[in-house]
């Protein structure tokens, strides 16, 4: 059976290898720099797009997911990637997988995880 500790190195570099092939995708307008941000330490790991557009200042999150409990939760994903299908591929059981942009009730209703 497989440690918590070892669930959660997997999962991290499950992770943080997902969204490094993400941040190599550049947005097709405006210059920008994407950049991967990743909080080992607690366990959270975005992908930030930040630069100019039509001389206005962007700095936006693009996707954040952290680990809880042995879950991968995905907070926020304002990309065409389905993150949460890409997490299966990579053997992740839908089980672990939290969409956490949902409320609680409509998580219910998907094959993903509640929390």
């Amino acid at each position: 059976m497989e440690s918590m500790t070892d669930k959660l190195m997997q999962y991290q570099q499950i992770v943080q290898q997902l969204l490094m092939r993400y941040a190599l995708v550049k947005p097709a307008y405006g210059e920008f720099e994407v950049e991967t941000i990743f909080d080992t330490e607690r366990h959270h790991y975005q992908i930030v797009h930040l630069g100019w557009h039509h001389n206005r200042w962007i700095h936006q999150c693009t996707m954040h997911l952290a680990i809880r409990n042995g879950k991968i939760w995905i907070f926020c994903n304002s990309t065409d990637h389905d993150i949460a299908a890409d997490l299966v591929d990579l053997g992740v059981p839908k089980s672990d997988i939290v969409l956490g942009f949902h409320p609680p009730f409509m998580r219910e209703l998907s094959d993903y995880a509640v929390g």
